[in-house]
């Protein structure tokens, strides 16, 4: 009977899911979508769309990339309908509901990993810089703030896609401003409805690991399908026949009295371990309880010699007009000669090693690299470096700009030449400038790092904060 109310109850679950509530059987109607829940689904419909419409007219890894935040958007909103209608879960359940979130934020930042030799790599790294935006709904109490950070990390590179193709292709402007629409817009929605971090309803059950939110379709979606039938319960003529016999079995057991111990076999004091201590000397197994969990070891090969390494194999070659420079570690000599005016050089992941580049070329990028030394002649745009730490440039010739950009520790060496250069810096310690001296010497100057920022009336007034001691 138990059984039959379980299956009953199971049922009635699922002809709630299907209905929403009132008004939301069979009507697709939106009566029962929480407000903020609508909110979000406009933002869906607005922004989001526009951004998928121009990434499709883009294609290739763009409009891959692109399908990928759909479907973290979407597992976004799986959570705000779960939200809509349960109370806050605990710290660990709320951690498994973020899970499908974070997983797909991993899956877009992984596809730029592995397309780094695309020619939209600047399109793949602006989603895949600020797609953390997605995690505002764990960054209580200031998760507007948290998407502002991720959007202006975005901006670091739309910009370098609006200077190459601001007078060449509109299609690809276009695309920057959809895309950066999407968060200046979820900006706002948060500002709204989740001020000081995700709404939760108050008087729903509380929201747990296996808790699943009805599937709420977008507004103007048909309703989704009703779900299979509840299985059939068991028989219950078999069921309850098998549980009378082993109730009536053991009543009969009870009621024979005293003689229920009767099959009991004596234990004599001979076979007691604590009036026969020899008994404990025999060195038979003594069982004093369950062994304590122990997490199992991975398993080792024979010989390590014969592990797969995973390492990606180092280049040095020309692609069309890009110079790669990768996975290069303890390579003292790497050198670059055969350069025009229109290559660019892209150096990734290199470790302990120093590259020399000849002649004038047009930019160079430093991206992720650790103990890497450079010393290049001209460039005319732009140097770069990014995501780097240890890390020493020198001038021989001219570059009008060097942009130092998430790096611990660089060293910029200045030639005569280039003390016009630019240095712009953003979220970076430890760097220096070495001016060259009449004596062929270096002076050391460090890039300020700590700033002072006050409101005169009219405007924020940012200067320097000299360090006393």
């Amino acid at each position: 009977m138990e059984r039959l109310v379980e299956r009953l109850e199971k049922a009635v679950e699922r002809l709630e899911t299907v209905c929403q509530g009132p008004g939301m059987c069979g009507d697709g109607s939106s009566k029962g979508v929480a407000q903020y829940v609508q909110a979000f689904d406009a933002l869906l419909a607005g922004p989001v769309a526009e951004y998928i419409k121009i990434s499709k007219e883009v294609g290739g890894d763009v409009q891959k990339h692109a399908e990928m935040v759909h479907a973290g958007l979407m597992s976004e909103r799986a959570l705000l309908v779960m939200a809509s209608q349960h109370q806050q879960p605990t710290e660990n359940a709320f951690s498994s509901l973020l899970k499908p979130i974070s997983e797909q934020i991993q899956v877009v930042q992984n596809f730029r990993e592995k397309n780094r030799g695309s020619k939209l790599f600047n399109h793949l790294s602006a989603v895949s810089e600020s797609i953390p935006a997605l995690g505002w709904v764990a960054m209580a109490p200031k998760p507007g703030p948290y998407v502002k950070e991720m959007t202006d990390a975005a901006m670091f590179y739309t910009n370098r896609i609006l200077k190459e193709y601001k007078d060449v292709d509109k299609k690809q402007v276009d695309w920057v401003k959809a895309y950066l629409s999407i968060w200046t817009e979820l900006q706002a929605y948060i500002k709204e409805y989740h001020t000081t971090g995700l709404t939760w309803n108050k008087t729903g059950p509380v929201a747990t690991e296996g808790a699943k939110s009805p599937s709420v379709p977008p507004a103007g979606a048909a309703p989704p399908p009703p779900g299979p039938p509840p299985p059939p319960a068991p028989a219950p003529v078999g069921s309850s026949t098998d549980d009378s016999a082993s109730r009536s079995a053991l009543f009969a057991q009870i009621n024979r009295g005293e003689g229920i111990t009767s099959g009991l076999r004596h234990v004599s004091d001979d076979m007691k371990t604590h009036k026969n201590p020899a008994l404990k000397n025999q060195g038979g197994p003594v069982r004093s309880g369950p062994k304590p969990f122990t997490a199992p070891k991975p398993a080792c090969n024979a010989n390590p010699a014969q592990k797969t390494s995973l390492k990606a194999p180092a280049l040095l070659e020309l692609e069309g007009k890009k110079w790669r420079v990768e996975n290069q570690e303890n390579a003292t000599n790497l050198v670059i000669s055969d350069t025009e005016l229109k290559q660019v050089a892209y150096v990734f992941k290199c470790t302990n090693s120093t590259l020399q580049i000849k002649g004038k070329i047009n930019s160079i990028t430093l991206d992720n690299c650790k103990k890497l030394g450079l010393v290049f002649d001209d460039v005319v745009g732009i140097v770069e470096i990014i995501n780097s730490r240890d890390v020493k440039v020198q001038v021989m010739g001219k570059v009008p700009t060097i942009s130092i950009n998430k790096t611990d520790g660089c060293h910029v060496y200045l030639s005569k030449n280039s003390l016009d250069c630019e240095i712009v810096s953003a979220k970076s310690s430890e760097m220096n400038v070495l001016i060259p001296t009449e004596g062929g010497d270096f002076t050391e100057f460090p890039v300020p790092e700590q700033f002072k920022t006050v409101w005169n009336g009219q405007k924020l007034v940012t200067t320097v904060t000299e360090i006393a001691g």
